[in-house]
């Protein structure tokens, strides 16, 4: 699966869009990262936790995008864009989607 933020695959022709392919995971803060999180807000720096818990979430998307995708008949992913949006209180949605291609490459379009 060829995966790209952008609107073509060099040395690739599509030749069907299949349709938007998305995956998504909602991920919440715990008690012990938010104790943490407050003390490093005290004397400033990255807060390693979140930024883990966030790269995981987009990992997750992403993997769940890419089974959509496939579910769609795909072999590759074009446009790809993540969204973050807040559902409740300590509660984020990240959100991975894209256009869902059957690509060829381009010398063995006829």
């Amino acid at each position: 699966m060829i995966i790209s933020n952008t609107e073509s695959i060099a040395g690739f022709q599509i030749v069907e869009t299949l349709d938007i392919a998305r995956g998504s995971t909602v991920r919440a803060r715990n008690i012990g990262r938010d104790i943490f999180a407050g003390l490093k807000n005290l004397v400033g720096g990255e807060i390693q936790e979140y930024t883990r818990l966030m790269a995981d979430s987009r990992e997750q998307a992403l993997r769940r995008m890419i089974a959509d995708a496939e579910d769609l008949g795909a072999n590759a992913v074009i446009n790809v864009r993540f969204t973050t949006s807040m559902v409740m209180q300590g509660c984020a949605e990240i959100l991975a989607y894209g256009t869902a291609v059957r690509i060829q490459k381009e010398s063995d379009v006829v």
